[in-house]
């Protein structure tokens, strides 16, 4: 056979392929439906294994590829069927009474956030609120308990750092569930080294701040090579505010920081790992709320603990054409070698199929909690 004609046998089988998927992808969906008026379980994993095991046997040499492809067939399958059953259980009910078709996001409002005068979260929640009521609180904790409570109407919280990476401490608190990112922002954060005025590099005993903000100043503070002590406080602007009480403190904070406490720049030195130093801020409500231009979606999960749990996750979001913007793991604590994942996607819960990869994401996941979806600005 010559290409031209092996060409068009191929086409010809392809022919015959899509004919049959289109009609295993409507067979699915039958069984789906007799599976809910049954009350089986929608996915039956002994039955799949069976199945792969088989396909597999009859392959010979081409065993691999054979289990990759109906192993990917079950997957769009299962992603498929996802988009049909969507609205049958309470994540969709709870995503549907969220969405405020024609709600403007508010410019005032009463907003919790870490820290004190000068901090990072202030200038987060000033470019979410420009007419909003700030109110401080000494930990992230303290914000959520704000939220919670009904004091404030939103708390904004750091979640993720250009340099550093995710902030643990707020995925570990968001993760429980009870709360919703409604906004995000990202935030240009740029460090300087700060005392009282006049005081020189030779002189600072002690450099205090924010463990994330020594962390993107790490290769400036390594360079110190222990000659002065390192401290981390609760953020940077109160880091600030201790330098300006205390001869011999720096603290690494922001130039509006300097300002507030009368601190002048130790150093004309670049103490920033990278110039491009960025944090997103995600301001979180107690009251699901989905705004018009929501484009970017949040949920952490577990996997169970088996062999292509990830690969099946990824393949349900691949299989819409979703992008991924984050897919981060984190260890369990108390669970040996479990992980949970930190996932952000480009993605609207009212574009088609959307609600019904969740769905199935939930199926797949030993635990699943939707954060929100939401608008960065």
């Amino acid at each position: 056979m010559n290409l031209d004609e092996v060409r068009k046998e191929i086409d010809c089988i392809d022919e015959q392929l899509l004919e049959l998927f289109l009609r295993r992808m409507e067979l699915g969906k039958e069984a789906l439906k007799e599976k809910m008026y049954c009350g089986k379980p929608l996915v039956d994993k002994r039955r799949e294994r069976e199945i792969l095991k088989n396909i597999s046997e009859k392959s010979g040499d081409m065993s691999v590829y054979s289990h990759r492809l109906f192993n990917e067939l079950m997957t769009l399958s299962r992603a498929y069927q996802g988009t049909v059953s969507a609205g049958k259980t309470q994540l969709t009910k709870d995503i549907e009474n969220a969405v405020l078709s024609d709600a403007v996001f508010p410019a005032k409002a009463s907003v919790a956030c870490q820290g004190i005068e000068g901090a990072n979260s202030q200038q987060a929640a000033d470019r979410l609120f420009p007419q909003g009521n700030i109110m401080f609180c000494k930990s992230f904790e303290g914000v959520l308990n704000a939220v919670k409570s009904g004091l404030c109407d939103y708390g904004v919280l750091p979640i993720e750092n250009s340099s550093n990476g995710s902030v643990h401490a707020v995925y570990d608190l968001l993760k429980d569930g009870g709360f919703n990112i409604v906004r995000s922002v990202k935030l240009c954060v740029h460090h300087e080294l700060l005392a009282q005025k006049g005081t020189k590099l030779c002189d600072v005993k002690e450099i205090m701040s924010h463990e994330q903000a020594l962390g993107q100043c790490g290769n400036f503070i390594k360079k110190l090579d222990g000659m002065v002590k390192i401290s981390s406080c609760a953020n940077t602007a109160l880091a600030a505010k201790i330098a300006s009480e205390s001869p011999g403190v720096a603290a690494i904070s922001s130039p509006i920081c300097a300002e507030l406490y009368d601190l002048s720049r130790v150093t004309d030195e670049n103490i920033q790992n990278s110039e491009n130093n960025y944090t997103r801020f995600v301001c979180v409500s107690a009251k699901p709320a989905i705004y018009p231009g929501a484009n970017r979606l949040s949920f952490v999960a577990s996997l169970k603990h088996e062999a292509g749990e990830l690969y099946k996750l990824v393949s349900v979001i691949d299989a819409l054409g979703v992008s991924i913007s984050k897919l981060e793991s984190k260890p369990i604590v108390g669970r040996d070698f479990e992980f949970m994942f930190l996932v952000d996607l480009e993605a609207s819960v009212l574009e088609p199929n959307i609600i019904g990869m969740l769905e199935e994401i939930e199926r797949i996941c030993g635990s699943f909690v939707f954060l929100g979806n939401y608008q960065e600005i």
